[in-house]
């Protein structure tokens, strides 16, 4: 085709134009379109972010400004407050003395509160946690005269579970607890016939004469065992002082009282052991004459599971951030 043939004809220009220039707009609109989604995504994913810390802040901001965060801040007349003892009461149990003494504390500085019930379920425990229990019980009394505490036991209260309810103004059980068990226990095993039969050879170094006390695997020392013995005496004499400072003239004068024996919650009142019948409602309903009741058994605080769920959250979502992005840049 010449050249004035061509410049008569636009056809065939028009179409190469559009051949030629058409990918290039196709281009140029998915390029601005996979930036503006970008765009969007980001500042959506900034918004909640902002959102996330705004909140996380304020639940700071709360929490700072009413540390003793609590239900009672929630009940705005007359109640009984509860503590609940329940487990084996050692160091780095529930039913630890740090625990149950910081709920009791609380309890008792509760303005509306009327009086402090210690629900026990306990086989005992810790004979150092026990006591730290039953003399800030003691002191709490003493702070707060107008403020009584009754313990009511459930299932069981022995051992140290009853050394820290002999502190209690009035004790109140079920005719089917297990009360008592007023003695002190060291377990152990001796293995010595058993190495012996096996062919094994004990080998120990010790600076001190009786630093390998009572080892299962050599023979038991007389004096040693003796020497135990006056501990576990001494104990158990600083355990029987303790209930009777706090049951007084209410014991009755039985032999066996003190000698290690469980008693059901009804042989338990005849003894002086306990006072009466009764459940939580029933003494908050009867006694206290305060029915709401109100829970100050220390738990989980509040900051640290808002933290942990806020982390968990946030986890989540920069992880969901990321493999956004990861998607968006392999596409």
């Amino acid at each position: 085709m010449s050249d004035e043939e061509w410049k008569l004809d636009p056809a065939p220009l028009d179409e190469r134009d559009r051949r030629d220039s058409g990918w290039e707009r196709r281009l140029v609109t998915r390029l601005a379109e996979s930036a503006l989604e970008e765009q969007r995504r980001a500042r959506r994913w900034g918004i909640f972010f902002k959102l996330l810390f705004f909140g996380y802040l304020v639940a700071v901001l709360v929490l700072v400004s009413v540390p003793e965060w609590k239900s009672s801040s929630l009940t705005p007349g007359e109640h009984t407050a509860l503590v609940k003892l329940e487990g084996v009461i050692a160091p780095d149990s529930d039913a630890s003395a740090d625990n149950i003494v910081t709920g009791l504390r609380h309890a008792f500085e509760a303005k509306h509160s009327k009086a402090v019930i210690l629900r026990i379920n306990s086989p005992g425990g810790s004979p150092v946690q026990s006591d730290y229990i039953n003399r800030e019980i003691r002191r709490l009394r003493k702070k707060y005269p107008d403020k009584p505490l009754y313990a009511v036991v459930s299932d069981m209260c022995a051992s140290g579970g009853y050394y820290v309810a002999a502190a209690a103004d009035r004790i109140f059980v079920n005719p089917n607890s297990l009360i008592g068990s007023i003695g002190v226990r060291m377990d152990g095993f001796g293995f010595v016939e058993a190495i012996r039969k096996l062919g094994i050879e004990r080998r120990l170094l010790t600076a001190g004469e009786h630093k390998a006390l009572l080892d299962p695997f050599l023979p038991e020392k007389p004096e040693e065992v003796a020497h135990v013995r006056r501990l576990l005496e001494r104990i158990h004499r600083e355990f029987i002082d303790t209930v009777k400072a706090g049951r007084g003239d209410r014991l009755k004068d039985d032999p066996e009282l003190f000698s290690g024996l469980i008693w059901t919650g009804r042989q338990a009142v005849e003894l002086g052991l306990a006072d009466d019948f009764g459940s939580t409602s029933q003494v908050a309903r009867e006694i206290v004459k305060a029915e709401d009741i109100v829970d100050y058994t220390p738990t989980e605080d509040v900051f640290s599971k808002l933290a942990d769920r806020l982390g968990a959250s946030m986890a989540k979502a920069l992880v969901f951030l990321i493999r956004s992005q990861e998607r968006v840049t392999l596409e």
